[in-house]
């Protein structure tokens, strides 16, 4: 794949930059707001916005090489329409380098990844990815490996983050979404979500979603070690009518057990690794409005989607999206604390200090900051245009002065 610059930035190289910290960063939150095509840069403790980075500032090059390619233009028309509801989808998720100087930012209507210099704001490297869309990402602890979801190749790329460039790519069922690293570096957990878009969704019809899988795969050569269908998994302990289809998920201490929410389910999914079942479903409320939806009214067949655990292991915070609520639940006993956040709860991500849940409130562009230990809503921020994904990094201070 080649190397792309779509604008050059003066500063040092990834790598080069990679060996200094001298200017020392500060925790922040970045939050990708979808549709605006901006990523709000927001401090981790206060919850102020500390920048607003515009993630296409080649927009209007991008446009004229889809308007010229029919294949690129039908499939951008598509994306709009059918996954961004009327929207482009311009930034869906966003990753920090460990030195605080690049973000990392997948583009699903342009189909690339760039890297953005956070001082400049100018575009490093530009990567795309085979197909015509790309995902979710994940990111490896010492920065030099980012995974993105290749949404319509059915695959996932390996991004080296120095060099700009696709290295290593592994297969994926269809529509790969999530990724995640496992805290030693040496597995990837990813799942493919079949095709939300299509309006089915009885398990007797499941074929029309194309294959939905989740995949622990090992990150230093690619391969996949093994390959789950939790709809299998889900009949077998007796839950034959629900979507085997991996939405979000988060993993106990120790890994060995993994929560994840399905398409459709309202509530979410303990599966034990070392046994490889499934040994609890999480059920969580429908309010009332949800109660009189038809589930082909869920956005992306997406009844809950957002998941994140404190660092203890004890909590788990779950954004129930077609409800309009953030659940604080237990993970010994699975009782909950229901916080009503607003229209569209859509991520859960928790903080570096382990105190609070991240919640994105997709439909009033702000963020719900919920007290892990006080089960409630501590603060809201006011971010850009549908905010999504969002993740903990870091930003040099002094890329704030002056």
């Amino acid at each position: 794949m080649a190397l792309l610059f779509a604008a050059v930035d003066d500063d040092a190289s990834p790598a080069r930059a990679a060996g200094k910290h001298k200017d020392p960063t500060r925790d922040i939150l970045a939050v990708s707001n979808n549709w605006d095509g901006t990523v709000d840069l927001v401090d981790a403790h206060t919850f102020k916005r500390l920048k607003r980075l515009n993630i296409v500032p080649d927009r209007e090059q991008r446009m004229a090489e889809i308007q010229t390619n029919p294949d690129r233009l039908a499939f951008f028309i598509a994306i709009r329409n059918q996954i961004g509801e009327g929207h482009d989808q311009l930034a869906d998720d966003a990753f920090t380098s460990p030195d605080g100087r690049f973000i990392y930012v997948s583009r699903p209507s342009f189909a690339d990844v760039v890297a953005i210099n956070m001082r400049t704001g100018r575009i490093r490297w530009r990567v795309p990815v085979e197909g015509y869309r790309s995902d979710h990402m994940a990111i490896s602890r010492n920065g030099r490996r980012l995974l993105v979801s290749a949404s319509t190749a059915n695959k996932v790329h390996v991004i080296d983050t120095r060099q700009g460039q696709i290295v290593a790519s592994f297969p994926s069922g269809d529509s790969p979404h999530e990724n995640n690293f496992s805290k030693d570096g040496k597995l990837i957990f990813h799942a493919s979500i079949g095709r939300v878009y299509t309006p089915t969704d009885s398990p007797e019809e499941n074929a029309t979603k194309g294959e939905e899988i989740f995949e622990i795969v090992d990150a230093r050569t690619y391969k996949v070690k093994r390959r789950i269908d939790m709809s299998v998994k889900l009949d077998q302990a007796g839950y034959p009518d629900m979507s085997g289809a991996v939405r979000p998920m988060t993993l106990s201490p120790n890994e060995r057990f993994i929560y994840f929410q399905v398409s459709f389910f309202h509530g979410f999914v303990e599966f034990d690794r070392r046994k490889n079942r499934v040994r609890r479903v999480a059920m969580l409320p429908l309010s009332q409005e949800a109660q009189e939806m038809s589930r082909q009214e869920y956005i992306l067949d997406s009844a809950h989607h957002g998941i994140a655990m404190n660092p203890r292991g004890t909590r788990l915070c779950v954004a129930g999206t077609m409800s309009n609520y953030a659940a604080i639940v237990s993970r010994k006993t699975f009782a909950y604390k229901i916080i009503k956040v607003g229209d569209r709860p859509y991520w859960s991500t928790p903080s570096e200090n382990g105190r609070y849940c991240f919640v994105s409130v997709a439909g009033a562009d702000r963020v719900s900051v919920i007290s892990y230990r006080k089960r409630k809503q501590v603060a809201s921020i006011r971010v850009g245009d549908h905010p999504q994904r969002m993740r903990t990094g870091d930003l040099r201070r002094a890329f704030l002065r002056g």
